[in-house]
């Protein structure tokens, strides 16, 4: 097989630079081709790519603004490769991750997989916290964290493969953002393809964001998930009403114990707050990082639950059309 790499970018030409010296480490020993999409950047990373011309092969494309997923399909069109390989420009690729995707493939192919992510120890406390929310299996990020047991697998675009042939048949990404991966997924499924988790190809994603931008991005989410479930009401779950539920019963908590003495439910949050804090300290040998990780679920739950809610009476109750109940989460190709 012959790998391109396929990475949008917009106005990150500083993380490019990270991602491109962490893949000139590959010990991968075949050519595989990167193939850099910017999207519309004021902020171009041209000299970046120029700058790793010697020891990488990179295709540099500038196109206008037109979202992650029609830059993604715009650089699998240009790549001359059979398979590709997505990643998002803020991750920091191991020097192994490769030869794992070609061992897998040769072991048990499948057109399209997703790998989980993780942390280094150069990251912000911040980052760490947003990854332990974003991946661990206490919270909605067990998928993410490398577990398949809930269900069939639904890579995500931070690190993705997907076959050319498989693009081809579905016509790769969507125009929704976010939901752009999950949306590919079950058409490719419905095509007849199949999807599958590379434990041992993870990436490093730095995630580029403070909790005002994280709240913002779990909340998008949240509003994109019933689109989905209207689009697709067969791959509906219940465990995708889990935030909106914890929020509704946190209130209700709240409720009882002030008007009827009765805390006991509100005593079954704080256990698991708790256990929220010492799995993080311990798994990031940091009390700080354990702190911040409560704040990170409560944004994430809250952001998700409440997108998820509003949009739920907007497109399922009210039966408005997505892109007019939410615009935002629709790019115009």
């Amino acid at each position: 097989m012959f790998f391109s790499l396929i990475i949008p970018v917009y106005n990150r030409p500083d993380e490019v630079d990270e991602l491109l010296e962490s893949l000139a480490q590959s010990t991968y020993k075949d050519i595989f081709e990167i193939v850099l999409v910017e999207d519309g950047s004021t902020l171009l990373c041209n000299d970046v790519a120029e700058k790793y011309s010697d020891r990488l092969t990179i295709s540099y494309y500038f196109k206008e603004n037109s979202g992650p997923g029609d830059s993604r399909n715009y650089g699998m069109r240009k790549a001359r490769g059979d398979y590709f390989i997505i990643f998002d420009s803020d991750c920091i690729i191991p020097s192994n991750y490769l030869v794992e995707v070609d061992k897998a493939l040769k072991q048990n192919y499948v057109d399209c997989f997703g790998g989980p992510d993780r942390a280094l120890d150069s990251f912000s406390d911040i980052q760490k916290a947003i990854n332990f929310a974003m991946t661990s299996f206490l919270t909605t990020g067990g998928i993410r964290g490398g577990s398949e047991k809930l269900d069939k697998f639904q890579p995500r675009s931070f690190n993705m493969g997907l076959s050319k042939k498989a693009f081809e048949a579905s016509h790769g990404f969507g125009n929704i953002h976010p939901g752009e991966d999950p949306d590919l997924t079950i058409r490719l499924w419905n095509l007849g393809f199949e999807t599958k988790l590379f434990p041992t190809a993870y990436v490093y994603h730095k995630r580029r964001i403070d909790w005002q931008k994280f709240s913002t991005q779990v909340n998008k989410f949240g509003k994109a998930r019933p689109i989905l479930n209207s689009w697709y009401p067969k791959y509906n779950k219940l465990t995708f009403f889990f935030p909106s539920a914890f929020l509704i019963g946190l209130i209700v908590s709240i409720f009882l114990m002030l008007f009827y003495n009765f805390d006991y439910l509100l005593q079954l949050y704080f256990v698991y707050f708790l256990v929220l804090f010492l799995v993080s300290s311990y798994q990031n040998k940091s009390i700080k990082i354990g702190y911040l990780s409560l704040i990170a679920v409560w944004n994430q739950f809250y952001g998700y639950g409440t997108g998820f809610m509003k949009s739920y009476f907007k497109v399922i109750i009210l039966k408005q059309k997505p892109q007019e109940a939410f615009p935002e989460l629709f790019f115009k190709i």
